[in-house]
């Protein structure tokens, strides 16, 4: 996923912190931040974010460092801590729509099909990414420096952000056909379409056992530069796995007769593609 403010986005603001607002109390609170922009790795960013919330406790930065600090635990793959620090995010600023994308997806993501409590996280997640639509319509520009045009265009990213994890909670939830429908409004309506979706919507249908429309899909990709190799190699996967549909049924089945949800199931070769680190949005 793609969020107005990634990691590097949000190091950046903070180097600029004298041009934004608010401001910093003291100069012992400037230094703690620039701990934070300069740290090199999550988990020196982590500690340095900690470090400016014991000491500052009052900061009126405390959301952004929050969200930082919840991206950072993304990167590192430590789901309980980004978690945290998302939720603490949003007690600081019930309205950062940030925040309840990350909760949105990364729920989504950690569900499974037989987990107890599945529709207990799927619910939460189906409510954060709910939360971040209606939420993102209103938002204001966070930051002078940003256009308006690159406002507009983060929002419309961040909206389909919250389709892609809607997306994600209905394939969780076998329903397909409302994934597909969400995973081509996601495409639809973003000023940049992510290519992890693209690769989404196509093992989306090939579950719905239309390879035709994977194909197609997939077909999007040709026109795109810097598909990181992650999703190229799920995409290729896919590809392969439409093609073998084709051959095993002998016609491609018509783009708009999909198959029962509850018939179709994921197979050996046709894995939901893992999210991957992408590039910060301005």
């Amino acid at each position: 996923m793609k969020f107005i403010y990634r990691v590097v986005a949000a190091v950046a603001l903070l180097a600029s912190v004298a041009l934004a607002q608010p401001k910093p109390k003291s100069q012992k609170e400037l230094d703690a931040l620039m701990a934070i922009q300069n740290a090199q790795d999550p988990d020196a960013r982590i500690a340095a974010i900690d470090n400016l919330l014991t000491k500052f406790a009052d900061t009126d930065f405390k959301s952004q460092v929050l969200l930082m600090a919840a991206l950072s635990a993304q990167q590192k793959n430590d789901f309980e801590k980004m978690v945290v620090y998302a939720e603490r995010t949003l007690d600081a600023d019930p309205k950062n729509f940030q925040a309840m994308l990350i909760l949105a997806s990364g729920l989504a993501q950690r569900t499974r099909e037989f987990d107890l409590d599945k529709e207990e996280k799927l619910g939460r997640a189906e409510k954060y990414a709910r939360q971040a639509l209606d939420t993102v319509k209103t938002a204001e520009k966070p930051n002078p420096q940003l256009t308006d045009q690159q406002w507009e265009a983060g929002k419309k990213d961040s909206a389909a952000d919250a389709h892609t994890a809607l997306g994600q909670i209905a394939m969780v939830r076998k329903k397909y056909d409302v994934a597909a429908q969400e995973y081509k409004t996601a495409l639809e309506t973003a000023a940049n379409p992510e290519p992890a979706v693209i690769v989404r919507l196509a093992n989306t249908y090939n579950l719905m056992k239309q390879p035709d429309a994977a194909i197609a899909t997939l077909d999007r990709l040709k026109t795109m530069t810097d598909v990181p190799a992650p999703i190229q190699n799920a995409a290729n996967t896919e590809r392969n796995t439409a093609v073998k549909l084709k051959g095993a049924s002998g016609a491609a089945a018509p783009a708009g007769s999909a198959a029962p949800a509850s018939s179709a199931a994921p197979s050996a070769t046709s894995p939901s593609p893992a999210p991957v680190p992408v590039a910060p949005k301005p």
